[in-house]
């Protein structure tokens, strides 16, 4: 589930870990999604924390050594983070721990295990699997109107679909596509071929201004999504139709109702009366 905004968040979380160095790593399984480095315990003993960045969904860890960590928290990942002295048991599905010098530990906690701990060399990271076909960043400078709008203008894609296309843009998940949608006045059964300039103007706007606001209030918490302190985020008290099927909205004088449908196996909730095509 984590989506730009709780990856951001958890970033923003550990930015006071930098300037600090790792002790050790502890691996609990060779493998996640993918298998894990073996040189990852070994190269990472006693050296810095140079920046932690988020790239599209993923958090870098950039090291002294030229090389970064790289972790994905899939779809029920978490990191967490307290003090070694307080002899925490480790949980069932606690699958890697980040010794650091000043007491503490990060731990990399993934029931479903759908993410990634990596570990590759900092000047590979653009050409990397991960990133190599991945589009801007909704806060990148490249990603724009105009850059939208030739992206989708084309497609005979849902625009809900095509929200959710890394290769187009990075970090929207499905939560915040139907929230984006909603705020843009865009049905999401419109076709990106279809979508006027006018229309693709809101929308491009509507993509920051809604990630910025979840952005703020720590991202969206349901079942496993919480911050790197064990507390929530907040923006699932603002959402206006994710998960609100069946309940109504006011519209000027209207009572609009919120609706759910299925596309591509996913779940999008909206506004027919709001959002027509």
């Amino acid at each position: 589930m984590p989506e730009l905004p709780e990856v951001e968040t958890t970033v923003l979380d550990l930015k006071n870990i930098i300037g600090l160095s790792i002790n050790k790593i502890k691996i609990y399984r060779n493998n996640i999604r993918y298998p894990i480095p073996k040189k990852i315990t070994t190269l990472t003993k006693n050296t810095s924390i140079l920046s932690i960045i988020r790239i599209g969904k993923y958090i870098v860890i950039k090291l002294n050594i030229s090389y970064s960590i790289i972790i994905h928290l899939g779809m029920s990942g978490r990191l967490k983070m307290h003090y070694i002295k307080d002899s925490i048991i480790r949980e069932k599905h606690d699958h890697a721990e980040i010794f650091l010098n000043n007491d503490k530990k990060i731990v990399f906690n993934d029931p479903r295990r759908f993410g990634i701990l990596d570990f590759i060399k900092t000047s590979s990271i653009n050409g990397y699997k991960y990133f190599s076909n991945q589009g801007p960043d909704p806060f990148d400078k490249k990603f724009n109107e105009k850059y939208l709008f030739n992206s989708i203008s084309k497609s005979k894609t849902p625009i809900k679909n095509i929200l959710l296309n890394q290769k187009i843009v990075s970090g929207i998940g499905n939560i915040y596509a139907s929230e984006i949608l909603f705020d843009s006045k865009i049905s999401p059964l419109l076709k990106g071929m279809d979508i006027t300039k006018e229309q693709n103007n809101r929308l491009a706007k509507s993509i920051k201004r809604i990630l910025i606001i979840a952005i703020k209030n720590k991202g969206t918490s349901f079942k496993d999504h919480f911050l790197i302190d064990g507390t929530l985020g907040n923006y699932q008290n603002r959402f206006k139709v994710y998960n609100k099927d069946g309940k109504y909205i006011r519209i000027g004088k209207k009572r609009a109702k919120i609706v759910k449908i299925v596309q591509s196996g996913r779940s999008t909730f909206y506004c027919p009366y709001l959002q027509r095509i």
